[in-house]
């Protein structure tokens, strides 16, 4: 490694402990409430994802909490003990207002430790589509990368990350607002399966409405198609994240792997963690790649 420095980011990122173990990427917690109990989102140890989602199936009512400014002192001064900078990636601040959280805790303690790097960077990112660009940086650090290079190439890329999503239970966008209760109950008897992206501002954007789970499973690998790096040519790596749908993200993943022959491995599938899940729902798919640039 050049340089004496830390890669961190929130849990959100939603890749497993053994990813964030493998690629020296440390991580703190969001928090979340079921059935008015408060839990640490801890990538499932708290409570099992599969028993997560089947408890908000049943009713139980789900709240996600930011962490706050003294968290993050808390988190980041063991590391400046140690004589170590840090580059701390945050969840999109067009979904959070955490990153403000992480900025008051870095001025405080850049009084601190006055001869240590702190940088914060807006991901405009969300879940395995933030773990993917968590990825690449743990590569481009391995690579020889120093911490200001690191969060220049950060900085200037973050946008051809790519985010498609979709849901095939409106019941839990209608609960946080996302879609009135009218027009997703209609959406939820006619089988519509909105296709959402996240935007140039980090917000996740509906942009179709499809009718039928194995339409919308092939427009979602067309839109990959459209967006991807290279195109058919696409040689990076694929993450999908999925919340108690895993058949639905094979099958995404089944027709990538068979579209996109140059892919860097296998399509990675992990769980949608309990932060973004509270707010999605069980039966939703999201597929991340690195792609063109987004704009708007």
């Amino acid at each position: 490694m050049a340089e004496n420095y830390v890669l961190s980011c929130c849990s959100t990122a939603d890749l497993t402990d053994e990813q964030f173990e493998a690629r020296s990427i440390h991580y703190i917690c969001f928090h979340f409430e079921l059935g008015g109990k408060s839990y640490m989102d801890d990538l499932g140890k708290s409570i099992p994802f599969d028993e997560f989602y089947k408890r908000m199936e049943q009713g139980e009512d789900t709240k996600t909490s930011q962490i706050n400014a003294e968290e993050f002192e808390q988190y980041f001064e063991p590391f400046l003990q140690e004589g170590k900078d840090i580059l701390h990636i945050c969840l999109s601040s067009g979904i959070s207002g955490v990153m403000n959280s992480a900025c008051i805790a870095r001025d405080i303690l850049a009084e601190k430790y006055p001869d240590r790097k702190i940088y914060i960077v807006d991901s405009l990112a969300a879940s395995a589509g933030y773990g993917l660009l968590m990825d690449r940086l743990a590569d481009l650090r391995d690579d020889g990368m120093t911490i200001d290079e690191l969060r220049d190439w950060a900085e200037a890329n973050k946008l051809h990350l790519r985010h498609w999503f979709f849901s095939s239970d409106l019941t839990f966008f209608i609960k946080g607002g996302r879609v009135s209760k009218s027009a997703g109950t209609i959406g939820n008897l006619l089988n519509i399966c909105p296709l959402l992206d996240v935007n140039s501002e980090g917000k996740l954007i509906p942009r179709f409405k499809i009718r039928g789970k194995r339409k919308v499973i092939r427009e979602i690998v067309a839109k990959m198609e459209e967006d991807a790096e290279n195109g058919l040519d696409y040689n990076g790596k694929c993450f999908i994240s999925q919340s108690a749908c895993y058949e639905d993200a094979k099958a995404v993943a089944n027709l990538i792997e068979a579209r996109f022959p140059n892919l860097n491995g296998k399509v990675v599938i992990n769980n949608i963690g309990t932060t973004i899940g509270s707010h999605t729902g069980p039966g939703t798919v999201a597929l991340f790649f690195w792609g063109s640039e987004r704009t708007l």
